[in-house]
């Protein structure tokens, strides 16, 4: 029972599968249909009908023909054999002939689409065929003004064109037949091959047009304008040989008459209207002319410098020339009186060596200036360059110059600051005889006699040739801090004397009652007498201090109230 119930239901599923499938074909075949008859009524024959518009004779004829054949046969055999197969289809969904359902469809559809891929394609090559007759006819309206411009341009100004107005005249002409040839062509129903000569005669008058603008100014170049400009560089630079200039290395006349044959050749093309390659040339030409003019503009602003420059350089380097022979003398009086450094000796022989070497450069520029040959431009470089040189040279002498006068600036300087420090010694000596101590503790004396000893080792120093400048100035710095420690000290040594003195005539007030202050006092005077003032100072304060703790204070302010 249930293989039963399992078939029945197998085959119901099996009905409505069909059913579902057979409604798709039918749907299918509806649309197919429904695309046939939209093609049918395309206003297809209207459009062609546009064509009547133009001349039915030639190509447009043969076109019009071609279409409308074309069309009738997709009405009456295409469109109608689509039919059909359409029958053909429904029948074979019917009978459940898949195979047959799916390639009848396909190719049905293939031929709606061949069949609307050809009506697009007619529609498109009439629509190109009437937009070529409407742009046709605007650009010939176009041309026709241009083309009686021209003429007019040639007529009024035929001494800009010379001989190729001719041929200007010649190309207008030519154009003026292909607009005849249009008409005889659109007369013909032969448009499209007209608006193919419209096109070609819009090239041909666009670059007529260029051509005619353009030729007179290049013309006028070639001809007069490039000719004149080299005659006249050419008397140029004769008048600047008659004057002494030098621009024969420049070599520019080979160069000269090489661009006026070029002219010559150009202007022969250009009277045949051929302007090929003369914008170039123009260019070419006119822009070597300027750069000949700037360089013989520099070889004159060159001459100029260095018939400027010369004399004074050369008297700058005979200037030098003395100074470094004074220096040479100087320099062999101060070797047998110092004792000069090594490098000294070899910076001078590198100046003199130098300022040889730039008298040779100038020895050599002035033979080159009278030679008749050398560019005064290369002699201004080699002029810049030794002046240059002598610059740096002066810098240099003057530096060692300087150098040389510090030696005598150190002695001068030496010989007086050694005069101070004797006089500082003897004025030490002078105050310390004049001061009320006792008499002068050894250590200053010792010392007094260290300080001279040394300035008198200086001062012979300083006799001394050659004369060691760096050995003379280290012992004047010894021998100044000697004087200068020894005044310090002997300052030292005179005022704790006179503070000594006034601490024990201070004590002397309680000798009578603190027999121990006498005696430390006693103590205190008799190193004061034996010259040793800081010991009887500290003696005589300590004793002081117990009796009297404020002493040292209380003499102080009697020193202020004295004072």
């Amino acid at each position: 029972m249930k293989f039963v119930i399992g078939a029945i239901l197998l085959l119901v599923a099996f009905f409505i599968i069909g059913m579902i499938w057979r409604k798709r074909v039918y749907d299918e075949v509806d649309r197919l249909e429904s695309w046939k008859m939209e093609i049918m009524n395309r206003r297809v024959s209207e459009e062609l009908s546009k064509v009547k518009n133009l001349n039915l004779s030639g190509e447009t004829q043969e076109k019009f023909e071609a279409w409308r054949e074309r069309w009738d046969r997709i009405l009456t055999v295409e469109l109608p054999s689509l039919e059909e197969d359409l029958f053909d289809a429904e029948e074979a969904a019917d009978r459940y002939r898949y195979r047959k359902v799916k390639t009848t469809i396909q190719q049905t559809e293939r031929k709606l689409i061949s069949v609307e891929e050809d009506i697009d394609g007619m529609l498109q090559e009439l629509e190109n065929l009437l937009d070529s007759e409407k742009q046709s006819r605007q650009e010939i309206e176009a041309i026709e003004p241009e083309l009686k411009e021209l003429t007019k341009i040639l007529i009024q100004n035929r001494h800009q064109y010379g001989k190729a107005v001719r041929i200007f005249e010649e190309r207008v002409d030519a154009l003026k037949e292909k607009l005849a040839e249009f008409e005889r062509l659109t007369e013909q129903g032969n448009y499209l091959e007209a608006n193919a000569l419209v096109q070609s005669a819009r090239e041909e008058i666009s670059a007529l047009q260029e051509d005619v603008e353009s030729f007179p100014d290049r013309f006028k170049k070639v001809k007069t304008e490039l000719p004149g400009q080299l005659k006249e560089l050419k008397s140029g630079m004769e008048d600047m040989k008659a004057d002494g200039y030098r621009i024969e290395h420049f070599d520019f006349l080979p160069e000269v008459h090489d661009y006026e044959s070029l002219l010559a050749d150009k202007l022969v093309k250009m009277e045949q209207a051929d302007q090929s390659g003369v914008e170039e040339t123009v260019v070419e030409i006119e822009s070597r002319i300027q750069e000949m003019y700037q360089l013989l503009e520099s070889e004159a602003v060159a001459h100029h410098h260095v018939e400027k420059q010369f004399l004074p350089l050369k008297n700058q380097l005979e200037d030098l020339e003395r100074v470094i022979v004074s220096t040479e003398s100087e320099l062999d009086e101060m070797q047998t009186t110092y004792q000069l450094e090594d490098g000294d000796t070899e910076t001078y022989r590198g100046l003199k060596h130098a300022f040889s070497q730039l008298a040779k450069k100038m020895m050599s520029i002035d033979y080159k200036r009278d030679d008749g040959e050398t560019a005064f431009v290369e002699l201004r470089d080699e002029l810049k360059q030794v002046q240059e040189q002598l610059k740096e040279l002066k810098e240099q002498h003057e530096s060692f110059d300087e150098r040389v006068q510090t030696l005598r600036k150190d002695e001068r300087e030496a010989k007086q600051k050694l005069g101070r420090m004797e006089d500082l010694l003897l004025e030490t000596h002078r105050r310390l005889k004049r001061s009320n101590i006792p008499g002068i503790p050894t250590s200053i004396y010792a010392d007094m006699k260290a300080a001279s000893e040394k300035i008198d080792e200086v001062f012979l120093n300083l006799e001394q040739q050659p004369l060691d400048m760096p050995l003379v100035l280290e012992k004047l710095e010894e021998a100044v801090q000697m004087t200068e420690r020894l005044n310090e000290d002997a300052e030292s040594v005179m005022e704790k004397a006179a503070l000594a003195e006034r601490v024990i005539q201070y004590g002397n007030r309680y000798r009578s009652k603190y027999p121990l202050l006498a005696a430390k006092l006693l103590e205190a005077e008799e190193k004061f007498r034996t010259y040793h003032y800081e010991e009887a100072l500290n003696e005589a304060a300590r004793a002081v201090k117990e009796v009297d703790p404020q002493a040292m204070a209380k003499i102080d302010a009697e020193e202020e109230v004295m004072v």
